[in-house]
């Protein structure tokens, strides 16, 4: 039964690794990345669809990303709905794709996005140690020796201190992304 709890904890702790580097992808940064799409969803024939199934995309250079839609039609609601997402992006079209230009980021919106990146971080954590505490009562709460009990919250701490170095590790990668002029 520990080891049940033990794989359960590990599994959502992997959940919640993956949930905080997909936030983090969210995050623009001074480069064009797809990524920042993932969010956006468009109004196509009355549905909300996301991006990714309307639409290619392609770098052609550092600080530009092009959008192309798959139906033609659609590209008039594509623009829309990236102009609504509130991304700081200003998209463009030639009537075949859509073009958006990566400005440069200030010092100050650095900063900014670095507090926000870090506050993603932190919430991450704190998912991860919910989950540890929660593994931790129902460990305590089977019938078995205290040995076993000692054993199950060691691993269960160092599952918990694994996650939590690879959220720090990809905190530390998008920090010095956002960094790069």
């Amino acid at each position: 039964m520990i080891r049940e709890v033990l794989d359960d904890a590990q599994l959502k702790m992997d959940q919640a690794v993956e949930h905080t580097i997909h936030e983090f992808a969210g995050v623009r940064t001074g480069r064009a990345n797809a990524g920042l799409l993932s969010r956006v969803t468009v109004n196509y024939y009355g549905t909300q669809t996301p991006l990714q199934q309307l639409a290619s995309f392609s770098t052609p250079e550092a600080r530009m990303l092009l959008v192309q839609p798959y139906d033609k039609g659609a590209i008039s609601d594509i623009e829309r709905a990236i102009q609504e997402a509130d991304l700081g992006l200003n998209p463009s079209n030639d009537g075949n794709i859509i073009r958006l230009a990566f400005p440069a980021l200030t010092e100050e919106r650095r900063r900014d996005l670095i507090r926000v990146v870090r506050q993603l971080a932190e919430d991450g954590k704190v998912a991860i140690r919910n989950i540890r505490r929660h593994a931790k009562d129902s460990i305590e709460a089977e019938d078995v020796s205290e040995d076993d009990v000692h054993r199950a919250e060691k691993e269960l701490q160092e599952l918990t201190d694994k996650h939590t170095t690879t959220i720090d590790e990809a905190l530390e990668k998008k920090e010095e992304e956002l960094l790069e002029v």
